[in-house]
């Protein structure tokens, strides 16, 4: 296991014995902390809470180069090369007793420098999370490259909506006996992929949930509501430079 602590202090831009030469003001500027966590053979997953909020880095099989690092707040930033399966994601965890609309209305508000690999696999930026009775797992997918689910064999297309200015279409997809929050099981999986793929912006979680259930695609108890940036056998790196999840 590779767990790399670094801390950097952003200086004061002064002038004169110390002082700020626009505030007036002779206090230094906040310590910024980051933690990076990187994988290997031994150890494909490290998770926690950071800041009040949840982290996870999960890289199947601890192939390759798959590193994660927490800043600020949400933020966080990572890199991923000669992998099979990586995902790296920032939000909120549950304890599985609450449907969304018994926690609230979710939207977020992000800004991610997003550079995935083109020569092979796939990647995805997306806000990702997990429910149990059912268990699923959930995607709405931003920005892209080479491969989405809509060219899977086997995937149902549910329908398309308009909202945070795109349109948005509806998958469901069925993964069987594959990895997932409850070890291997068979599950569904739920996506919204938009047209307008773009890597910032605003998005209305909850507007997605509404809608999925609208057409059936039944939600359960909430593990998670994270944004992740996930990639299958690729490479690439990505860094949120502005990141909110909010619930109301």
């Amino acid at each position: 296991m590779r767990i790399l602590g670094i801390l950097v202090l952003v200086s004061a831009i002064t002038a004169g014995c110390g002082s700020n030469a626009n505030s007036g003001s002779n206090e230094p500027e906040k310590a910024v902390t980051t933690v990076t966590y990187c994988s290997d053979p031994d150890n494909e997953q490290h998770k926690g809470i950071r800041d009040g909020y949840s982290f996870e880095l999960w890289n199947q099989y601890g192939k390759g180069d798959a590193c994660m690092t927490l800043g600020e707040g949400a933020l966080f930033k990572g890199h991923w090369s000669g992998i099979e399966n990586y995902l790296a994601r920032r939000g909120y965890s549950y304890d599985n007793t609450k449907h969304h609309n018994e926690i609230g209305r979710f939207s977020s508000k992000y800004n991610c420098i997003y550079e995935p690999g083109t020569e092979s696999g796939n990647s995805y930026l997306s806000i990702y999370g997990w429910t149990v009775d059912p268990l699923i797992e959930f995607y709405i997918v931003e920005d892209w490259r080479r491969w989405i689910p809509s060219m899977a064999e086997g995937t149902e297309n549910m329908g398309s909506f308009e909202v945070d200015g795109s349109i948005y279409d509806v998958y469901v997809s069925l993964r069987e006996n594959q990895p997932s929050i409850q070890g291997q099981q068979t599950f569904k999986q739920y996506f919204s992929i938009r047209r307008d793929v773009r890597n910032k912006g605003n998005i209305d979680i909850s507007a997605h949930f509404d809608f999925w259930e609208s057409l059936g695609m039944d939600l359960g108890k909430f593990y998670e509501v994270t944004f992740v940036v996930e990639g299958y056998r690729s490479n690439g790196k990505f860094e949120f430079t502005e990141l909110e999840i909010n619930v109301e």
